[in-house]
């Protein structure tokens, strides 16, 4: 349609705080708005709940840390899971090495995930406040008989 601006379903390019390529952080990062890390940040990194937080991790960008976002743009190394509830984009630099969990995601070619990728549609905040995760109990069973034949 002529004259119509079509509408992205990525957020505005707006970022609050900026992390920059000097900078190191040690310890948990919360924020609203829009992050852009180019430093490095040991620890999680938590946007504030129920917003449309934007965290974006350069290319010269690292996280050592979960990161828990509804919008997630990363063109560097992650080493940690990641919670995307709305969105997730990874650009061709972008290397995670952790589980990926994500509603909507756009991956370029270059990008490389050394995890799992799992498609939720309800956001999950850091597997609800940092519980393990239980086996489905078809697999307990198998593990716990294969267990016993190994005492046997």
């Amino acid at each position: 349609m002529l004259g119509k601006k079509k509408q992205s379903r990525r957020p505005a390019g707006h970022f609050d705080t900026l992390i920059s390529a000097k900078t190191a952080i040690e310890g948990d990062v919360f924020f609203s708005g829009g992050l852009h890390v180019d430093g490095k940040i040991r620890g999680k990194v938590v946007a504030e709940e129920g917003g449309s937080a934007v965290l974006r991790v350069s290319e010269v960008g690292e996280v050592e840390g979960d990161i828990v976002a509804p919008h997630v743009i990363v063109n560097g190394t992650v080493h940690g899971d990641v919670y995307a509830a709305e969105h997730l984009e990874l650009a061709a630099k972008a290397s995670i090495h952790g589980n990926v969990y994500y509603n909507l995601i756009e991956m370029a070619m270059g990008a490389a995930v050394n995890g799992s990728l799992v498609h939720q549609t309800e956001p999950r905040g850091l597997l609800d406040k940092q519980q393990a995760p239980v086996a489905p109990p078809q697999e307990a069973t198998a593990t716990e008989e294969s267990a016993q034949a190994d005492v046997e």
